[in-house]
């Protein structure tokens, strides 16, 4: 029996997070508000370099262990999952684009500084709906969770919290969009081996703070 790193990008992708929050927490205060937070409209600055680059860093970071443990459940539950079936490659450009268009939205569009991988997290969830369908058919389960989940992200942008649901909405989007990108137009989804087999990982103003 040996230990395998079956899941390259979901696990790297946790243990990159789990540092710069222990860095954060213990051996450098501020260095998530510094680095790995994202810009609001009321905020961003069209001539300030690093804040694009915080447009793609804000998924690394994370308020607290909660907020880490809450997203990190779900990616690392899901992850291993979709690097089976679509490739390290695919997923890794997957998260990075969801990651991008939650940070550009809310620097155009909410006043708000953005922070934390639930993004990602749910657009694993949508994306999963896919996993054990065939090309060009759309499994009913993902029409049902993506019903109550449109629902529910939906009634919870009512609630009077800190956490961003239009981000969560807008990782199920990119989740549904790609789920059926690669689902109808995709030529291969998983790398096989000799014996048929798939090979896992085979892809190539005051400030207020909304956690995702």
């Amino acid at each position: 029996m040996r230990l395998k790193y079956n899941a390259p990008v979901t696990l790297s992708f946790g243990l990159i997070c789990t540092f710069i929050l222990v860095c954060d927490q213990y051996l450098v205060p501020g260095l998530v508000q510094g680095v790995f937070t994202a810009e609001g409209a009321l905020t961003f600055q069209l001539d300030d370099f690093p804040a694009y680059i915080r447009l793609l860093t804000h998924g690394f970071g994370h308020a607290n262990w909660d907020h880490l443990l809450q997203n990190l459940t779900f990616i690392l539950l899901l992850g291993p999952v979709l690097e089976e079936k679509y490739g390290s490659g695919k997923l890794a450009f997957m998260m990075i684009i969801t990651t991008l268009i939650n940070g550009l939205l809310n620097a155009l569009f909410f006043p708000t500084e953005l922070l934390g991988a639930s993004g990602i997290a749910f657009m694993m969830i949508l994306l999963t709906s896919f996993a054990g369908s065939q090309k060009k058919e759309i499994p009913i389960s993902f029409l049902a969770i993506l019903g109550v989940y449109l629902v529910k992200e939906v009634l919870n942008i009512f609630k009077n919290d800190d956490v961003s649901q239009m981000s969560h909405i807008v990782g199920g989007v990119c989740g549904a969009i790609y789920g059926l990108f690669l689902n109808f137009f995709s030529s291969t989804t998983v790398k096989k081996n000799q014996s048929g087999s798939p090979l896992p990982g085979g892809g190539g103003s005051a400030k207020e703070t909304i956690i995702q």
